[in-house]
């Protein structure tokens, strides 16, 4: 539920946002991370720095996907985040799991990454809903 308000709070914002392409960032899973795999990989805290990409990767990367995507700001103001987030079984370094995403917008995303993560580890939401959920909210709102 508190996603939900996230996701509408993040509507009514007027923070300038560009949302993932699903051409050049469709998002790619983690094949490690499974429904019957949660309580191994995204469910144990820490796991996310076990996997999580190299910055000197994620800051080359980014810098080709901000042309791609025609952003010409600072690199300092994007963060290069990942379609379907680590804390949801996204693939850690697949540039088409990746994208530039805009600070300030791109923390207000990570808190409703977080509760996605909570809802599927509570057993209350399945790890392909919050999946889809994600893609779609950075589809369309970024």
């Amino acid at each position: 539920m508190a996603a939900l308000a996230l996701v509408l709070y993040v509507r009514r914002s007027s923070v300038p946002s560009i949302v993932a392409d699903p051409a050049r960032t469709p998002g790619v899973l983690n094949p490690a991370v499974t429904q019957a795999t949660i309580g191994a990989t995204i469910c144990r805290s820490g796991w996310t720095r076990t996997v999580r990409p190299p910055t000197d990767y994620t800051n080359a990367l980014k810098r080709r996907q901000m042309r791609a995507y025609g952003e010409h700001g600072p690199m300092s103001a994007y963060q290069e985040d990942h379609l379907v987030s680590l804390e949801l079984g996204g693939d850690p370094t697949d540039p088409q799991n990746l994208w530039p995403e805009p600070y300030p917008r791109a923390a207000t995303v990570d808190s409703i990454e977080n509760e996605l993560n909570t809802q599927v580890c509570s057993g209350h939401l399945s790890l392909a809903d919050a999946q889809r959920k994600e893609a779609q909210i950075k589809h369309t709102q970024g």
